[in-house]
């Protein structure tokens, strides 16, 4: 069960030990908590995920669906014989067959390909035809918090975080950084919020690099760059 937006809140204001909600006004703690959110995503894009199929349009270039943010993986065509699909490195195709993009279209794809430099994007080989559709899965966005008015307590906050519950104490991490920074200049307050970012960071691998980087890659395919990324 997801958890309460409201629970998260109420800890972080436990903890700031501001229970009238003078000094951090609810409403801004929300934004923290959104901002919050976003910045675990940016981390773990398979923190927030989405299955299933992917319609595709007429020809190579594909864009992912809206609110998606980065392509995990594709898996099989979604129609027919739900055939396979490889990953491939795009810079072979256009070695091999330039004109490749111009090809007819179809509705069974065979391959696609993808940069994480541009994290919504993809080519699909053959071209497609708008009966054309894959199964894979996305990282999205979050879905953010409503904002509840100025002057609120912690008890108006309504809704769930998106984010799974295992990242819940590392959210409150985050909020926490944020408040304690805003008042940076209070004896303490800066070691306090550097702590709290220290923890978040921590917590989501963030100094491991390797969490961050998951672009679809297949280490054993030899249509992959050295560097595990598919070439532009």
């Amino acid at each position: 069960m997801p958890i309460a937006a409201q629970s998260l809140i109420r800890r972080v204001v436990e903890n700031l030990q501001d229970n009238t909600s003078i000094r951090w006004p609810v409403s801004e703690l929300v934004r923290y908590l959104n901002d919050g959110q976003r910045e675990i995503v940016l981390y773990r894009p398979d923190a927030i995920r989405t299955t299933g199929a992917v319609s595709l349009v007429a020809g190579a270039r594909q864009t992912l669906p809206v609110g998606a943010t980065k392509l995990i993986e594709f898996w099989n065509n979604a129609t027919g014989n739900k055939r396979a699909v490889r990953l491939v490195n795009r810079e072979i195709l256009d070695s091999q067959s330039p004109g490749w993009q111009n090809l007819a279209g179809v509705a069974e794809i065979l391959h696609y390909t993808y940069d994480p430099r541009i994290p919504t994007e993809f080519f699909v080989y053959p071209p497609a035809t708008i009966a054309a559709s894959l199964v894979g899965a996305y990282s999205s966005m979050p879905a953010e918090v409503a904002e509840p008015a100025d002057g609120v307590l912690y008890t108006a906050v309504s809704g769930s975080i998106s984010v799974p519950d295992i990242y819940a104490n590392t959210l409150q991490d985050y909020i926490l950084y944020r408040a304690y920074d805003k008042d940076s200049e209070y004896a303490g307050n800066a070691a306090r919020s550097q702590a709290r970012y220290a923890a978040f960071a921590n917590a989501l691998g963030i100094e491991i690099k390797a969490t961050v980087a998951l672009a679809p890659v297949s280490p054993g395919n030899p249509n992959t760059a050295r560097n595990g990324a598919p070439s532009a």
